[in-house]
């Protein structure tokens, strides 16, 4: 800001003394130009087509996520809960909240962060197609921030598992989540850093996170970022929530995560 004040108050004047200064100057430079000759008609046209081309390559560069994210979003879930409490007056009320989930197996199991139904009494995930299913059985893993809910549905379009592994900053990513609670939508963005560790809570600190400038607001926890293969890399987890800082998520690496997934798996089929 100090530069923009800068720049307002003191460089405009100068500006302007020298153009009274060097106004003659500059009618004379005109008028030299104006006599000379006009610049090759194949010349122009060349400088024409050279930018055409690098504003081309420059619209190419920016991927279309159209098809990618109606590819993926039928396999990402909405997630509601009731986590019962008692008013400052010791009288019970239940508190609802929201989250996002994502289909791993076509038989009803969605992966979703711990912290998304911690101390839920009932847990309900919405489908893409508007079906509502109550979860029958809910596995979690607290230190990891993952969670495994079984829900009675079969032949689910569940989504491709990909290799966090293989990221590389700037890599083009996307979310997609039960943002704010209102529905499913998605968000673009970058790989801003790879292999982040941050301490969320006392004692609980997430390793090997994948930092992205994609918009992740409450309620895209447990959603999935997916690559533009549409394979999921990394879950939702957090994000920087601070005054004056922008474009600061986290998501767990999926590969990072797959141990306690395939752990949480076979705990809720056991």
């Amino acid at each position: 800001m100090k530069f923009i004040r800068l720049t307002a108050k003191y460089i405009l004047p100068i500006l302007l003394v020298l153009m009274v200064l060097f106004e003659g100057v500059g009618c004379a430079s005109l008028d030299m130009s104006s006599s000379s000759e006009p610049p090759a008609s194949g010349s122009a046209q060349t400088a024409s087509s050279q930018s055409s081309a690098s504003m081309a390559e420059v619209v190419l560069s920016v991927p279309d996520f159209t098809t990618l994210i109606a590819e993926v979003r039928p396999s990402v879930v909405a997630i509601t809960t009731k986590v019962p409490g008692f008013t400052i007056f010791g009288r019970p009320f239940t508190q609802e909240g929201a989250g996002s989930g994502w289909i791993i197996d076509k038989d009803g199991l969605i992966v979703t962060n711990s912290h998304v139904v911690e101390g839920a009494s009932s847990v309900t995930v919405t489908l893409g197609d508007g079906r509502t299913f109550s979860v029958e059985s809910v596995r979690t893993d607290s230190v990891a921030d993952l969670a495994i809910l079984k829900i009675n549905a079969q032949d689910l379009p569940a989504l491709r598992i990909g290799d966090s592994s293989k990221l590389q900053v700037g890599e083009w990513v996307a979310a997609i989540g039960n943002s704010l609670g209102l529905g499913i939508s998605a968000t673009a963005g970058i790989v801003s850093a790879l292999g982040v560790s941050l301490s969320v809570s006392a004692g609980e600190t997430l390793c090997d996170l994948i930092q992205t400038d994609a918009a992740i607001n409450p309620g895209n926890s447990g959603g999935p970022l997916v690559n533009l293969r549409g394979e999921v890399v990394g879950i939702n987890s957090v994000k920087v929530a601070q005054v004056g800082v922008e474009g600061m998520g986290y998501a767990i690496s999926v590969n990072e995560a797959m141990q306690v997934i395939e752990q949480l798996k076979s705990r809720v089929s056991g």
